[in-house]
């Protein structure tokens, strides 16, 4: 099986990814062992280095840890460490960036609401 990674981001960024996105779904849980670096190489067609580098960012994090000889397990609290993290990332990357153009627009707060909930409602978000 090949992933098919985006061009805009390293791919070591988009292995952690994948990793934090199977922690928030259950996949794994905390104190679970994760695939090891050679098997997530082999499965998605990267070099192991890569794999290596993508995991290595979410051992920094406190998201995994590692147990010499046997490898790499989901730390506790890695899923509200993860979702904290992304929380943040939503309001830098989309919500103050709404909030900015809805300024220009001179939309206030709740003009923004008021349309989140009425697209909500529509059916078609």
């Amino acid at each position: 099986m090949k992933a098919s990674f985006d061009d805009g981001q390293p791919i070591f960024q988009q292995i952690a990814e994948m990793i934090e996105d199977d922690i928030l779904k259950g996949v794994y849980l905390e104190d679970d062992q994760i695939i090891s670096t050679t098997q997530f190489s082999r499965t998605f067609q990267i070099n192991p280095a890569t794999a290596v580098k993508g995991i290595g960012l979410l051992v920094n994090e406190g998201i995994l840890y590692k147990k010499r000889g046997l490898g790499m397990y989901v730390a506790a609290g890695a899923k509200q460490m993860i979702m904290g993290k992304r929380r943040d990332r939503f309001y830098t990357e989309f919500v103050q960036k709404l909030l900015d153009e809805a300024s220009k627009l001179e939309l206030s707060a709740e003009d923004v609401i008021a349309m989140i909930k009425e697209e909500k409602g529509s059916g078609r978000g």
